[in-house]
């Protein structure tokens, strides 16, 4: 099973054609560096918030969607971690966590409240947010969140967006481990007002990540494949070996 994104995957019994994770990946990484507009929400005690109440700091957005009952609790839970890391880092109230439920009408604010509730996530900074059904695909399509309807509940990637305190979109960060130096990283750079461009290691570890993790549905969470780690290193033990026998040749012929 090779994907890192998907909840689950068996829709083929369906008809339906799999999530496809790389077209996914492909349309979360165009959306950096796109401004996203300003959008209407309801926070999980009903009251009104819009997009634009957020800017001035940095803002993680992660959709979520309330009647999921394995991977949107465990990667909340290690987000929640993660940001607990930043904000001993980075200070209390340097920048700011967004979950948006996109399965509207049920993630309602009150479905929401309770999603925090579950977590005990009840910090200012973490905000439980409802947006309009009518522009939910709009959101999720300017933030480069691309989600599909199954028989189980949904298929979608597991990410956070990390927006910028003008409301550009800065880093996309996948999986279900959030890995400091991949979290932490961007928002510090933020918080320094010291932007980087996103360099291509950052981006082949995410490849790296994207091929060699599976998710595990019989306890409910994502997983290496060692498997395919190892032969990935055999390939590329076997590359350099033929690699490293031509060179050799090479260099007798010359001599």
């Amino acid at each position: 099973m090779r994907c890192l994104f998907s909840v689950l995957a068996f829709v083929f019994s369906f008809g339906v054609l799999a999530f496809d994770e790389k077209a996914a990946l492909k349309e979360s990484q165009a959306a950096i560096g796109r401004q996203v507009g300003d959008y209407r929400f309801l926070n999980s005690d009903g009251k009104e918030v819009r997009l634009s109440d957020l800017r001035g700091k940095p803002l993680v957005v992660h959709f979520i969607y309330t009647g999921c009952f394995q991977v949107c609790p465990a990667t909340t839970q290690v987000l929640a971690t993660a940001v607990a890391e930043a904000e001993r880092t980075l200070g209390r109230g340097t920048f700011r966590v967004a979950s948006i439920g996109f399965n509207q009408p049920a993630d309602s604010p009150a479905a929401m409240k309770d999603f925090a509730r579950k977590f005990g996530l009840a910090s200012p900074d973490w905000l439980f947010l409802s947006p309009d059904a009518g522009s939910v695909a709009r959101l999720a399509a300017e933030l480069g969140f691309r989600y599909e309807a199954t028989a189980a509940g949904f298929d979608h990637l597991l990410q956070a967006t990390i927006v910028d305190a003008n409301g550009r979109i800065y880093r996309q960060v996948y999986g279900d481990s959030f890995d400091a130096p991949l979290f932490t990283g961007p928002l510090l750079q933020l918080a320094q007002n010291a932007p980087v461009e996103q360099g291509n290691l950052e981006a082949a570890w995410e490849k790296v990540k994207l091929l060699c993790t599976v998710y595990d549905p019989s306890a409910g969470r994502y997983r290496l494949n060692y498997a395919l780690v190892i032969q990935l290193l055999v390939g590329a033990s076997v590359v350099l070996a033929v690699l490293a026998s031509l060179f050799i040749e090479w260099r007798r012929r010359r001599a």
